[in-house]
């Protein structure tokens, strides 16, 4: 069942009362600062409010593990654009314990890709034009080698000034603590 007729009575009643004014912010980043995190949903709220963020402090960018796969991938130039165009300083990638891509088995994926109706010949089509899909997959193993390595991704970048910080941390979704994986500081 979809939640879509749910979500626009609520944004209608939530557009009429003017609830969207406490929200209010501008497009650049008060604190200077991007983040890539994981689109896990035990971070939608907790992670904010865990590096003390209000709406508007900071450019947040989500995508499944954290994780960057292509230099020039989307993720990679949100996170240029963030700096270039949106005043952004400083970058955070934050991993976190029990991530779902630590634990992603190609295998059962693809199963699971049959059992939603795409057909093997699609599969097929995709692997004959040089899609590896295995590999698109793939999750990792350790969460502070994805962190270390998508840290190391950015600030080796052709496209990133040497003066923009680099951080990496790793979370606990059940407590909120953090820990220091990379500071770029040293």
């Amino acid at each position: 069942m979809s939640q879509l007729n749910e979500i626009l009575e609520f944004n209608k009643s939530f557009v009429e009362s003017k609830e969207y004014l406490k929200y209010s912010a501008d497009k650049y980043p008060n604190k200077k600062i991007v983040i890539l995190s994981c689109m896990d949903t035990r971070l939608t709220e907790l992670l904010p409010k865990a590096l003390n963020l209000k709406n508007g402090d900071a450019k947040i960018i989500k995508n499944a593990g954290a994780v960057i796969t292509h230099p020039f991938g989307s993720i990679a130039r949100s996170i240029l654009v963030a700096i270039y165009e949106l005043k952004a300083e400083e970058v955070f990638i934050i991993g976190h314990h029990g991530c779902g891509m630590s634990k992603v088995d190609y295998d059962k994926t693809l199963e699971n890709i049959y059992k939603r109706g795409i057909k093997e010949e699609t599969i097929n089509n995709l692997t004959h034009s040089g899609i590896d899909l295995k590999k698109w997959f793939e999750g990792f193993s350790c969460i502070y080698d994805s962190v270390k390595e998508t840290v190391s991704k950015m600030k080796n970048h052709p496209l990133m000034p040497a003066n923009i910080k680099i951080h990496g941390l790793v979370m606990d979704p059940k407590t909120a603590k953090l820990e220091l994986v990379v500071d770029d500081n040293k």
